[in-house]
């Protein structure tokens, strides 16, 4: 046995190196030719021939190792073309490549993504259509790697499907949501391709439109199955689930039917689609999910691909990748056997050898002539066609020309109907005529080129037939190489048998490769066939030409005649023209007549207008003056009321004067205007009395309410502003009766009445209440600031009680420890609940402000509001001011130096703050709030906790002090009568003392409600309009000693007893 060792020298010389790597570097030479020819920077699509040797070669490889190896070499950043295409390259060899080029392109994701970003923020149209791509691009390979079951392509059996979606309701909802998005995908990539192009041409035939539309035969293959699978997994949702819940699906897949449906129907009207796929056709409605029969009735949308024509096969894919490597493999083993255990017949096999790699020379030496035949007659018939194409443009041209010609003879008629209408205008139809005469001579120019162009036409005709012949002559030489070729295959099948009697190994070789150039051959034939048909319908084609060159020519001896009879019909034209002439002389002087009586009436008509617009001018000035006397007359009026004893009872607030006053200021500027714009042009006064009427009203209605505001002001400030409002009422009836005449019109200024308008705003904004000299501005942080302060007072006074407590236990013990730990521990739960509700508190202001009441921020809110947010800062104060009063009291009974009936009024103060805080608050929440129910459990909760300090403050009290028992036996009875009177006067004196002490308490509290400013002053909600007892004219000024309106809540373990009085907002 021969082993590698014994191999001879000679032996290895003779023996072909290993196919593999050349066959490898062919491979890469055609994939890189290929991918550089589909994808390439012009505006142009991609061909078919060019994408299907790359997908090809993704079989051939098993995965797209080598398209992206040269696809990342790609200057993609440069140009949104090269983007566009090799975007729909890549959606090819997904589609239609091998299973493998998913994961190939998963590792690429990143690159896909970048390129799709980097031209979304470019404003490049090729651009925006890449990153609408490359989302489509990336949410396939997502899809397909999630769900292997749907191949690239979505071409699965409804058994795959129901297989794949299973009997779990949340995996159907899942894959039916995802496919939603797969379909919006192909969608919005359809959408933005139409919208860039013009529906105003034939925009399908052009290249520039072609590389657009390219793309969309893969998208509307796509839609197509995905369609068919959403209603299937629609149906089968309502068949799990109710209707209510699947809403969100039905109308989202509404909405895709008919974009898909719009979609559909726009590509089949497309030239370019027609030709190259089938696009199915929808029904006019979305499928009624709600009824299950209704999927019986749902027809799968089919997607056909008609066959490619001749032209566009490339052969050389079939020899290269069909018969190349299969033969050459069994080749490449057979020399690795040889080398290892020598060749079975010695140097016999080496001669057998050599004369099978002659004849595969010879082979493929016939193969390539044969190649280059079929080229050369392809490229033949290619020209023809060309030729065909041009005289077909030059006939259409024809057509064109004929039909101009056909509209220069409407145009001739029209003309001449013209003529016969303008008989009247004899001086232009000499020109006319002449103009005639020009267009006449240019139709015959015309006929003169049709008929040079005819005669061109004939010699073309002449050319095609000879170049015919030569194409005939071409082919009988592709047929005799045809019978060459014939002969060379009878020689390798003789060739064949002998190698099969020798070596048995090499008979299936050589078997395999006579099959595959068999089959070879037979293409061949079949391509020359086809050549064959091209050339017939070349002659065909040159038939029909022929025949509309007979057509043509009729059309324009049709023509001719028409000209001549247009030209009788012209002659006769200009015969009428001229018996016309004589009635035209007299038809000018008739109309000269007229003219004059036009003249005429003319003037009446001028008079009549001027008559018009002095009565015009007369009836503005009457409606002025009627709506300056009615002013007037309601200014007199408010002017009466100052003095009049029943005003007395009307009042009215500062802020709402101040309002007041502000309008009527900006209506004395709408005045000015009017009356300028008036005295400009008098006829019209209607913005003047527009004006007028809004100024008399809102005057009016300052000085009624300055009347009714000085009723609750001071006396010296009161005085003032009655004077201030008698003045705004004298110069505004002396405007009024400036106004009324037309001698005192232009004298009349409006700007005289702003001085005492001013005064008045002036005086009201000094009789606002001295609490709101706070800028409004501020109010929202003092509220902030004031709440956190009050947090801070209580939490200082649960730590101080909490060190009180402490001493207390190390300086006291027995019964004063025991009623000090009472008094502080009640103290401390009293602390800890108003502490609760100053944070609920501070939690229903947010929910307050931020529910909007119609303010667009927080501190718009609490301007807006000044009032109310004033009583809460002050209601907040109380509260703190209250606690810290609270721990003092309480430090002091605990040192001794106190009285317990401190701690119970301060436990009063304390329910009287926070009911005033839960009052303030309550005002503008809502009273279905959360936070309010809240609030109003923890002032319960502070009444109860101020109840208890009272009641341990009284029975400490009772405790700790000694009560003497009384021992009278020792005593007479004059003794005792003497102390009972004793006793008797110190009873009267502490009662009559009481009483002055009572009567000293509620002066304080008169002069602390003065101080307030709470008594007469309107909320804020009442500003801008009059008030209840203002509009009634039956309220009062209030007594100082009124009680307020503000009541807190009655609680039964708080009584007058205790000292507990209600609550007033007041204003620090």
């Amino acid at each position: 046995m021969n082993s590698i060792k014994s191999v001879p020298a000679r032996v290895l010389s003779r023996r072909p190196g290993h196919s593999l790597e050349a066959e490898r570097e062919q491979f890469d030479k055609t994939q890189a030719i290929s991918i550089s020819k589909a994808i390439n920077t012009q505006e142009a699509p991609v061909k078919e021939k060019h994408a299907r040797r790359i997908i090809l070669g993704t079989h051939h490889e098993k995965g797209a190792f080598t398209f992206w190896s040269y696809a990342i070499g790609l200057p993609l950043p440069s140009s949104s073309i090269l983007s566009w295409k090799f975007c729909h390259v890549l959606h090819k060899v997904l589609r239609d490549g091998h299973p493998n080029v998913l994961h190939d392109c998963q590792r690429h994701r990143s690159n896909i993504r970048e390129i799709g970003d980097l031209w979304g923020h470019l404003h490049d149209r090729y651009g925006q259509l890449v990153n609408v791509y490359t989302k489509l691009l990336l949410t396939k390979i997502s899809f397909h790697l999630k769900h292997p079951q749907f191949p690239a392509g979505l071409e699965v059996t409804d058994e795959v499907l129901e297989k794949t979606a299973g009997t779990d309701v949340n995996n159907i909802f899942q894959l039916t949501v995802e496919m939603f998005d797969y379909m919006d995908c192909e969608l919005r990539l359809s959408e933005s391709v139409f919208r860039q192009l013009n529906t105003a041409i034939a925009v399908s035939q052009m290249s520039s439109g072609q590389c657009r539309l390219a793309p969309l035969i893969q998208v509307i293959q796509d839609c197509s199955h995905l369609y068919h699978y959403t209603v299937k997994l629609m149906f089968k949702l309502h068949a799990c689930l109710p209707a209510d819940t699947l809403q969100g699906h039905r109308d989202r897949f509404h909405e895709q039917f008919h974009s898909l449906r719009n979609f559909f129907r726009r590509a089949s009207d497309m030239l370019y689609f027609k030709r190259l796929i089938q696009i199915p056709r929808l029904p006019e409605g979305p499928p009624n999910f709600l009824r299950a029969s209704a999927l019986a009735e749902h027809i799968k949308p089919v997607v056909v691909i008609p066959e490619e024509a001749p032209e566009d096969e490339e052969p050389e894919n079939l020899i290269e990748i069909s018969t190349g490597p299969p033969a050459e493999e069994p080749a490449v083993v057979a020399d690795l056997f040889e080398q290892t255990f020598g060749p079975p017949n010695g140097s016999l096999k080496d001669d057998r050898d050599m004369q099978i790699e002659a004849l595969k020379r010879e082979v493929e030496t016939l193969r390539a002539e044969l190649e280059k035949i079929r080229l050369e007659a392809q490229r033949y018939v290619s020209q023809l066609k060309g030729q065909v194409n041009a005289l077909e443009a030059e006939l259409e041209e024809q057509r064109k020309q004929k039909q101009k010609a056909l509209v220069d003879n409407e145009q001739l008629r029209h003309e001449l109907a013209q003529l016969q209408a303008a008989q009247r205008e004899g001086e232009r139809s000499q020109g006319l005529r002449e103009e005639a005469e020009k267009k006449a001579s240019a139709i015959e120019a015309r006929y003169h080129k049709l008929k040079e162009k005819h005669s061109e036409l004939i010699g073309t005709h002449a050319e095609l037939l000879r170049k015919n012949a030569d194409t005939a002559k071409q082919l009988t030489v592709t047929q005799q190489s045809q019978e060459e070729v014939a002969r060379v295959k009878e020689q390798l099948v003789f060739q064949m048998e002998q190698v099969k009697r020798e070596s048995e190994v090499k008979l299936e070789e050589q078997s395999d490769l006579l099959e595959k150039l068999k089959k070879e051959l037979e293409a061949k034939a079949g391509e020359l066939a086809r050549a064959q048909e091209a050339l017939t319908r070349t002659e065909q084609s040159g038939s029909e030409l022929s025949s509309r060159l007979d057509t043509l020519s009729a059309e324009k001896a049709a023509l001719r005649s028409e000209v001549q009879r247009r030209e009788a019909e012209l002659l006769a034209a200009q015969g009428l023209v001229r018996e016309k002439e004589a009635a035209l002389s007299s038809e000018r002087q008739r109309s000269s007549q007229e003219s004059a009586e036009l003249r005429g009436q003319l003037a009446g008509k001028e008079s009549r207008e001027q008559e018009l617009r002095r009565r015009l001018l007369d009836q503005q000035f009457e409606v002025l003056r009627g709506t300056a006397a009615e002013a007037e007359r309601i200014l007199q009026d408010a002017v009466a009321k100052l003095d009049d004893p029943l005003h007395l009872r009307c009042t009215s607030s500062p802020d709402y004067l101040v309002s007041r006053a502000q309008a009527a200021l900006d209506a004395v500027s709408a005045l000015e205007r009017g009356h300028a714009q008036y005295l400009v042009s008098r006829s019209d006064a209607s913005a003047l009395v527009a004006a007028l009427t809004r100024f008399s009203s809102l005057a009016a209605d300052t000085i009624v309410n300055g009347g009714a505001t000085s009723h609750l002001a001071p006396t010296d400030p009161a005085d003032r502003l009655v004077d201030t409002c008698r003045e705004c009422g004298a110069r505004a009836l002396e405007l009024m009766g400036q106004l009324q005449e037309q001698q005192t019109l232009h004298q009349a200024q409006p700007s005289l009445v702003r001085t005492p308008l001013q005064g008045i705003l002036q005086l009201g904004q000094e009789l606002k209440p001295k609490s709101l000299d706070v800028r409004q501005e501020e109010l929202g942080a003092m509220v902030d600031k004031e709440m956190a302060a009050t947090s801070a007072a209580i939490e200082d006074a649960v730590r101080r009680i909490e060190d009180m407590m402490n001493q207390a236990r190390h300086a006291s013990s027995g019964v004063k420890l025991e009623v000090n730990e009472r008094i502080l521990n009640s103290c401390t739960d009293l602390m800890k609940a108003i502490r609760l509700l100053v944070t609920t508190s501070t939690s229903l202001q947010k929910e307050i402000v931020e529910s909007g009441r119609g303010a667009a921020t927080q501190q718009e809110f609490y301007a807006k509001n000044s009032r109310w947010t004033e009583g809460l800062i002050s209601a907040s104060k109380a509260v703190g001011w209250g606690a810290t009063q609270l721990v003092e009291s309480a430090d002091r009974v605990v040192l001794h130096t106190g009285k317990y009936e401190e701690l119970i009024v301060c436990s009063h103060e304390i329910a009287a703050s926070t009911a005033q805080l839960v009052a303030a608050s309550k005002v503008k929440a809502d009273k279905h709030s959360p936070h309010l129910s809240r609030l109003q459990e923890c002032s319960r909760s502070v009444n109860e906790m101020a109840a208890n300090v009272v009641a341990s403050t009284k029975s400490g009290q009772e405790q700790i002090e000694e009560r003497d028992t009384m021992d009278f036996s020792g005593l007479s009875l004059i003794k005792l009568k003497k102390e009972e009177m004793e006793t008797q006067v110190r009873v009267l004196e502490l009662e009559k003392t009481l009483e002055a002490e009572r009567v000293r308490l509620g002066m304080l509290r008169k002069q602390h409600y003065m101080l307030a400013g709470a008594v007469g002053t309107p909320s804020d909600e009442d500003l801008g309009r009059p008030s209840a007892a203002a509009r009634s004219g039956a309220s009062k000024k209030p007594p100082l000693a009124q009680k307020p309106s503000v009541a807190p809540r009655q609680d039964h373990q708080l009584d007058k007893k205790d000292g507990v009085y209600p609550a007033q907002l007041v204003n620090y």
